[in-house]
């Protein structure tokens, strides 16, 4: 019998099994592939830190996994915990020259549409992406009664967020992921996760392996077409499942400054455009974005 104040062990949670790390590695790395190298630790504070850490010494196409974050970072220093192998979280390192500089911006809203599009694939749920970088999920009312693959009517709430950050010669690019939370587990009431939305897989490796596959193929066009974000068809895609489009916002910019408008379209250096009563329309380059109203008539 297993003392009670035994150390927990990687297998304790029968539902939330560990990755499996040499099958991960047979599916990914490719000699002609952009993944080089697949690591995953079973907790650490940020994967975003720790290969930014190690940015002189890594290759291009190198993932970090963990299967904890103790000290996850997102936009304005908010924090994303959860419990152990509960979802994905995981950062990777890539060397966009000879794109220009001042198209990299559009690599936090590439990884949304890569993540939306892996997602609809491996989980079969639709994600939605508002404007920077959060991935949106329906959730009902009574979401621990929704079953896999039903689509859910009700609230849209976040089930994961991007942050990328310049390092070295490159960008890390960190994705987090809600896969299994629970109601009662979830950090906040605007949070989901793909669970309690429907997902037809809560599988960590299918879904680690179907966002991976599809930001590869996106990164590939969108350097095939020398970062034009028009060119790669970015551009589109994104504004097509972008949930901010259309809706009121409330921008809160750098300064203490406050802008409310309908945001009406995604430019092309990855800016929000907003269109206030006057008929001024000013894009937005950075700031936290609070939807007011919209199609679900909910504030997000």
């Amino acid at each position: 019998m297993t003392p009670s104040d035994a150390p927990q062990s990687r297998w304790s949670d029968l539902d939330r099994p560990p990755l499996n790390v040499p099958a991960l590695r047979r599916g990914l790395l490719r000699p002609d592939g952009l993944w080089t190298s697949l690591d995953v630790v079973d907790s650490t504070g940020s994967t975003n830190s720790d290969l930014a850490g190690r940015a002189a010494s890594l290759t291009e196409g190198a993932v970090l996994v963990a299967e904890e974050q103790t000290a996850g970072r997102g936009r304005l220093d908010r924090t994303w915990t959860a419990p152990a192998r509960s979802g994905l979280f995981f950062s990777v390192y890539l060397t966009p020259a000879p794109v220009p500089v001042q198209r990299w911006g559009w690599l936090p809203l590439l990884a949304g549409v890569a993540a939306a599009t892996g997602l609809a694939r491996s989980a079969g749920v639709d994600t939605a992406l508002k404007w920077p970088n959060d991935l949106l999920v329906t959730v009902p009312e009574d979401s621990d009664e929704v079953r896999p693959g039903e689509t859910p009517v009700g609230q849209e709430r976040k089930t994961g967020g991007i942050l990328a950050e310049r390092a070295g010669d490159g960008v890390v690019i960190g994705i987090g992921l809600n896969v299994s939370l629970r109601s009662d587990e979830l950090p906040a009431p605007t949070a989901a996760s793909l669970a309690l939305a429907g997902a037809v897989s809560t599988d960590r490796e299918t879904l680690l392996r179907g966002v991976l596959r599809s930001l590869e193929q996106w990164y590939g066009q969108w350097r095939a077409a020398d970062g034009d974000a028009a060119a790669s068809g970015l551009q589109e895609a994104y504004a097509a499942g972008c949930a901010t489009l259309g809706r009121t916002v409330r921008a809160q910019l750098p300064g203490d400054r406050t802008l409310t408008g309908e945001a009406v379209a995604i430019d092309g250096d990855g800016r929000l455009v907003l269109s206030s009563d006057g008929g001024l329309r000013e894009p937005v380059s950075a700031g936290d974005i609070v939807h007011l109203r919209g199609a679900e008539g909910g504030l997000t």
